[in-house]
């Protein structure tokens, strides 16, 4: 079955935010420490810990951090935000169902 995937650009467009710097652009993810912060909703565990074999197999991420937030329905605290934030070079957040 042959068909046409579209695919978008995630990229928040820059803009002069005052007191908000421009986010670091990473070169590649060889190296790298990827984080996932899961909303704990079922499944997305599942998901996360695929990725992070995919991540560090094909694309040379040096680690990976997991952090699961309380409910999906309340904000990650700011300490859980700090914390993930000072580890890794980027974090993913994420739903599953």
């Amino acid at each position: 079955m042959a068909g046409t995937v579209q695919l978008y650009d995630p990229t928040a467009p820059s803009g002069n935010v005052p007191g908000v710097s421009e986010p670091k652009r990473l070169a590649g993810l060889k190296g790298a420490v990827v984080g996932f912060i899961d909303n704990a909703k079922p499944n997305f565990n599942h998901l996360v810990d695929d990725l992070a074999d995919l991540l560090k197999s094909r694309y040379g991420v040096a680690a990976v951090v997991k952090r699961r937030k309380r409910s999906a329905s309340v904000p990650a605290p700011e300490e859980l935000i700090r914390e993930i934030t000072s580890q890794c070079d980027l974090v993913i957040t994420g739903s599953g169902d």
